[in-house]
């Protein structure tokens, strides 16, 4: 608790983000500090080029940022034709990065220190070392190996053949000049500069699309939010191409259903979620694409009369399998900041699977998402792979403010498909039913996949766990080395004139206020 907080995946990250604040900085400062170290400390989970949404509260109104990436101009369904889906892994998954843009937008709009002092614990922890933290080290080595055929992983990520054991020290020099270069020059060596060429130059040397008109063509778009109703509180998310109006249609969903009947671990209120959730992925995944490509809007899908539809069908006493609606026409890294002058921001970059392509930019430490992952080969559907579009994005930062429009919560779930169904569960938890974040963030989850299967933590209520099958359910209870599958969870929350912050521990989460 305090007058500023900061809560990330990684104590070296909310440290660095801290330090901002103590040398009077903004929150946007702290986060883009913390974002930044993140990329060297955690790069199983995030890198310079990753893709990168936030939504910040600057003391008075809402901004909602998204700087995800489009596919290169010569990306047309044509080239990935013979194939089934998208390529995961390599050249062919790699999208233009958007996680540098975010970073310099933010800090122009909202920033007061010098870019250089924001990004200068990132470039020392990557160019004097700094040990590398348990959780950190078991994902390294479990995706390590596999992504050490693509070009350039090994060479930065695999010194000695292997990946870092837990508590020793590593350095990242290529990725510490990049850092600096990238502060020196506000990001115009990384999209239209000598990173730039770079970057190409690899792409070219491996027959991958990917020019130099691609990445000078990036601009982050400030986009606002979209926002539903949740008890006495409002949910406010990106507009798609990302994954946020699900938590948005769930949450609306549920609040048209008795959730107050009984507590958020309730057998009866889980279900519910549940279901709204099944109902919701199942609509994004029918309908959410790149905004300019999309066959119905935002305001549609988030229409109270199609919200009452689909919230009708959910069965109060059995478990569903529910198809995508039509409506009329109308390894993710997460953190937040909050400072005492009332500014908020909910931050999320991401590589997507874990190290993202597995791609690294020789002599630069760059490791490139493979957000190209998340296009459909399927023809015709609205987030069909194709030239200069935004792909359909897991990544998702929340907010929520009060009746009064006011600021109440920034927060996040880490974890692919899992993060808008976190969403859910941390706003009925601390909004709907008044948990601490640190409460909220420690409690067990859940997690749909897809149909009526359903996985859950080990430490679920066996009785709950019991009444859900009787419902028709299909409960996995997963083994705690499961835990990255239910992600990790930030939360700020607004206390009176200060915050109380948490961070989960199934990563190395850290909250600390001052």
């Amino acid at each position: 608790m305090g007058d500023n907080a900061v809560a990330t995946s990684q104590p070296l990250a909310t440290a660095a983000g801290l330090a901002m604040l103590h040398k009077g900085g903004t929150a946007i400062d702290a986060a883009v500090a913390a974002a930044m170290v993140l990329t060297v400390v955690e790069p199983t989970g995030c890198g310079i080029g990753s893709d990168a949404y936030a939504i910040v509260w600057d003391g008075k109104e809402l901004h909602g940022l998204n700087a995800s990436g489009r596919s290169p101009a010569a990306w047309t369904p044509e080239r990935f034709s013979g194939g089934t889906t998208m390529p995961q892994r390599g050249w062919e998954a790699v999208t233009v990065p958007g996680a540098v843009s975010a970073w310099i937008a933010l800090w122009r709009r909202f920033g007061t220190l010098p870019l250089s002092e924001i990004a200068s614990p990132a470039i020392r922890y990557a160019t004097e070392g700094f040990h590398v933290s348990p959780t950190i080290a078991r994902l390294w080595g479990m995706t390590g190996p596999e992504l050490s055929v693509q070009p350039g992983f090994a060479d930065c990520f695999m010194a000695g053949g292997r990946a870092p054991r837990a508590g020793e020290r590593i350095t990242l020099p290529d990725h510490g000049a990049t850092l600096r270069l990238i502060a020196e020059t506000e990001g115009e060596a990384f999209y239209r500069g000598e990173l730039a060429e770079r970057i190409a130059a690899d792409a070219a040397a491996h027959g991958a699309a990917l020019t130099l008109d691609d990445l000078a063509a990036q601009e982050p778009d400030w986009v606002g939010t979209i926002s539903t109703a949740f008890g006495d509180y409002r949910v406010h998310e990106i507009p798609p191409n990302g994954q946020g109006i699900s938590a948005l249609l769930a949450l609306g969903m549920l609040d048209r259903h008795d959730w107050r009947s009984g507590g958020p671990d309730a057998t009866g209120v889980t279900h519910l979620s549940i279901e709204a959730v099944k109902l919701a992925l199942a609509d994004a995944a029918e309908h959410v694409a790149d905004a300019s490509f999309m066959r119905v809007t935002p305001e549609a899908l988030l229409d109270p009369a199609y919200l009452d539809r689909r919230a009708r069908l959910i069965d109060p006493a059995a478990a569903g399998d529910p198809k995508a609606g039509q409506p009329g026409p109308g390894g993710t890294v997460y953190l937040s900041a909050a400072d005492a002058e009332g500014r908020m921001v909910s931050f999320i970059q991401s590589n997507f699977m874990g190290f993202g392509s597995g791609v690294v930019v020789p002599g630069t430490g760059i490791s490139l998402q493979n957000r190209g992952a998340g296009f459909s080969l399927q023809p015709g559907h609205v987030n069909e792979v194709g030239p200069s579009k935004k792909p359909f994005q897991t990544i998702i930062p929340g907010f929520a403010t009060g009746a009064q429009g006011q600021p109440e919560m920034s927060f996040g779930v880490m974890g692919g498909p899992m993060q808008a169904q976190g969403h859910l569960q941390m706003a009925l938890r601390i909004l709907g039913h008044g948990q601490n974040p640190q409460a909220a963030a420690d409690a067990p989850r859940w997690r749909v996949n897809g149909g009526r299967k359903v996985a859950v933590e080990p430490g679920f209520d066996p009785e709950v766990v019991a009444a859900l099958q009787a419902m028709g359910h299909e409960i996995d209870v997963e083994p705690p080395e499961a835990v990255f599958g239910f992600g990790g969870a930030q939360i700020i929350r607004r206390l009176g004139e200060g915050y109380v912050a948490g961070s989960d521990p199934r990563k190395d989460g850290c909250a600390m206020a001052f």
